[in-house]
């Protein structure tokens, strides 16, 4: 059925809710049809158009005044910098867009994500970017059902809904790191791994795993140890792998923030790296390159993943439709000083 087929049920007295929902656009793409903003594609604003004057919609005179975008960030804390690169991203997209963005951390608690949606109810937002894997399904579902624009940022799967998420090279990464730790001639490999409910740890995981198995190595689960990217998992992962009978020669932890702990881990049994074991990290945070020893870490491109994601999301806005439902940007293993060719006789356990 078509916009001019559609017959109107209170002509003069239908909502904006009610046109984006026949329309099926958000609230806020039918609100900068009735202001006269340009930022809608031709297509949506025709068919839009089309049904405000088929229910005779009437703008409210204190609607005159067009407003700029504004863009809800919501991560789960704001401590990490890995939060602040992404935060950094979707800023340099939203100034040059005109547009404000709100930064709320919802900590993964419940209360928190509620007290989030009340806010967002209560203003008019023009699209959600979520970074946070805390109640993603919930969030997801009631995001939805308020009609405003959703993309997130490294899921914790593929949502079912075909919502926009952005992501990166994982698999790619891990495997690179493997491979680069083989190719110095390591072969008891440690993994701190990330928690398993992410995609992006499974696929960290999995391109570890891919590279041993390249190198004609079976996976050795007494060498993968739980992490959850935070430095004291790091911290107490690596010292789980130095208690083993045979401790790897190198571990590869899939954080940066992991790997930090893991070289404090190190410090304090009076070893070093990259000397008495290799270590490479996952992310390239800006303060990695200055730790001791400089990180070799996998790139993960954080500041391109929140600028894409804010892209994305003011296109929704706009009507438009991403090309992917899911887009990947590419790693990079970046070599500093933190790996090395193992010790000639192997590390052994102080117990």
């Amino acid at each position: 059925m078509t916009a001019k087929d559609t017959v109107p049920a209170s002509r003069g007295r239908v909502t904006i809710t009610e046109i984006a929902r026949e329309a099926g656009v958000s609230v806020p793409t039918v609100s900068r049809v009735v202001n006269g903003r340009s930022d809608v594609s031709p297509g949506t604003r025709a068919r839009v158009e089309d049904l405000l004057r088929l229910h005779g919609y009437r703008k409210r005179p204190a609607a005159s005044r067009t407003r700029a975008a504004l863009l809800d960030l919501v991560l789960d804390d704001l401590d990490s910098p890995w939060a602040v690169e992404i935060l950094r991203g979707v800023e340099e997209v939203a100034h040059s867009a005109g547009a404000g963005t709100v930064v709320s951390a919802i900590h993964g608690r419940s209360g928190d994500a509620r007290e989030w949606m009340r806010t967002l109810r209560s203003r008019a937002s023009d699209g959600v970017i979520l970074v946070t894997p805390a109640l993603e399904p919930t969030l997801h579902e009631q995001v939805r059902i308020l009609g405003v624009p959703l993309v997130v940022v490294d899921p914790t799967g593929s949502p079912a809904d075909g919502t926009p998420t952005i992501g990166a090279a994982d698999w790619a990464g891990g495997l690179a790191a493997t491979e680069h730790l083989l190719a110095l001639g390591h072969r008891r490999i440690g993994l701190i791994a990330g928690p398993p409910r992410l995609l992006c740890s499974r696929a960290r995981f999995d391109g570890y795993r891919a590279a041993l198995e390249a190198a004609g190595l079976a996976l050795d689960t007494s060498l993968v140890v739980p992490g959850d990217f935070r430095p004291e998992s790091g911290f107490t992962g690596c010292t789980a792998l130095l208690d083993l009978p045979e401790p790897p020669t190198a571990v590869f932890a899939a954080s940066d923030r992991m790997a930090l702990g893991a070289i404090e881990a190190l410090r304090r049994r009076g070893l070093r790296a990259p000397e008495d074991m290799s270590v490479v990290g996952f992310d390239d945070l800006p303060e990695v390159r200055w730790s001791a020893p400089p990180l070799t870490t996998v790139r993960q491109p954080l500041a391109d993943m929140g600028e894409l994601a804010a892209r994305t999301v003011l296109g929704l806005a706009r009507g438009e439709r991403p090309d992917s439902p899911r887009v990947e940007l590419g790693t990079e293993l970046v070599v500093r000083f933190s790996t090395a060719p193992p010790r000639a006789a192997p590390l052994r356990s102080a117990t």
